[in-house]
């Protein structure tokens, strides 16, 4: 066998690449005739051929011929370009089915100026966009995961103490002092875990933007004895002072407002001796509404300042019972009414917490 006719490894390929070719031409022609509008088309130009060749005929018989070979030409350049367009538009839609079953990577940039073009331009807007709800569907979906593990821990904690509590009242020797502390025991545990169900429910409302926020013209004193009504009792056991110096107005939801600034009173009389203090101040600019809260606590660790109003985040010196979400809710609030909160240092000690309510024609 010479060297002309002998057998390579890529004879076969080839062939069998030709042959898949032309069963996609022909796949190609069928899908073309099959469309009504060409067939349509096809018999309506064959028609008017028809009767323009035999009008021609009648003055000349050269005229006749020009115009039924004129004809023909342009209906087999219209089929031709045609063909091209169904070419392109089935690879188009070969490339939008595999975006659909998954493949996002596409990049489709094979097609010239034309509609077409506008098509694919479409096309790589969707595929973008479907990137980029696939990455925030995940990401929401690890943050589910993980807000569920986190909740479930926090309340796994007080379930346990009220467990062991229900096994100790269980006891007929048990002495009634112990069983009036065990009483008691269960009302704060019970406490706690109503109060975190409930701020839970809250920040839950906060993330799905259901929460319904009602602006209104608040008195800053006003909202400050709103904010400290809960707190009397506690301050006045501890012989915690709070001094306010409070003035002016503030566009906001009293509820939800006083709810944030509660949640960094509490924090504050977590981290205080008793005897401590505990101030407020505010100040008004044509830009903002300043409220600063100030203790003279224990403060902050500076590794703890870049996480303090992060979810279930627990800093070194947090106190039992705490359950990272305060802060966090509190900033989740006060973001949705167009301000913004910073922690600090306080000087000589304690904890600085420095909010500003934006005007909404400022920001």
């Amino acid at each position: 066998m010479d060297s002309a006719t002998r057998w390579t490894p890529d004879a076969e390929p080839t062939k069998k690449d030709a042959e898949r070719d032309a069963k996609k031409e022909k796949r190609l022609m069928l899908s073309l005739f099959r469309n009504t509008e060409i067939r349509l088309f096809l018999l309506l130009a064959l028609v008017v051929t028809a009767l323009g060749s035999a009008l021609a005929f009648l003055l000349n018989e050269q005229a006749a011929v020009y115009v039924l070979a004129t004809s023909f030409i342009l209906i087999f350049l219209f089929l031709l370009f045609t063909k091209q367009r169904y070419r392109k538009i089935t690879e188009l839609s070969h490339q939008v089915d595999r975006i659909v079953h998954g493949d996002d990577s596409l990049s489709i940039t094979s097609f010239k100026e034309g509609e077409l073009s506008l098509l694919q331009t479409e096309v790589q807007k969707m595929t973008v966009r479907l990137r980029e709800q696939a990455g925030n569907l995940g990401k929401d979906k690890r943050y589910l995961s993980e807000s569920i593990a986190d909740v479930a821990h926090q309340i796994r904690t007080p379930l346990t103490s009220i467990n062991l509590l229900i096994t100790l009242l269980a006891k007929e020797d048990l002495a009634p002092e112990r069983r009036l502390e065990a009483v008691r025991e269960l009302e704060v545990l019970l406490a706690r875990i109503d109060w975190l169900v409930t701020a839970l429910l809250k920040i839950a409302k906060l993330d799905a933007g259901t929460a319904v926020f009602t602006r209104n013209t608040i008195e800053l004193a006003a909202l400050v004895a709103t904010t400290l009504e809960p707190f009397v009792i506690p301050l006045d056991l501890r012989n915690i002072t709070v001094r306010s110096t409070v003035a002016g107005t503030l566009d906001c939801d009293l509820s939800w407002t006083a709810e944030a600034l509660g949640n960094i009173i509490k924090n504050c009389i977590e981290h205080l001796d008793d005897g401590g203090l505990i101030q407020i101040s505010s100040e008004q600019t044509p830009i903002y509404t300043q409220i600063v809260i100030r203790d003279n606590g224990s403060g902050f660790d500076d590794e703890d300042l870049p996480h303090i109003f992060e979810r279930f985040y627990k800093g070194e010196q947090a106190r039992e019972g705490n359950y990272g979400i305060g802060l966090a809710l509190t900033k989740m609030i006060i973001s949705e009414q167009n301000g913004t909160i910073k922690a600090q240092p306080n000087e000589p000690q304690g904890a600085c917490f420095d909010i500003k309510f934006y005007h909404h024609s400022t920001r």
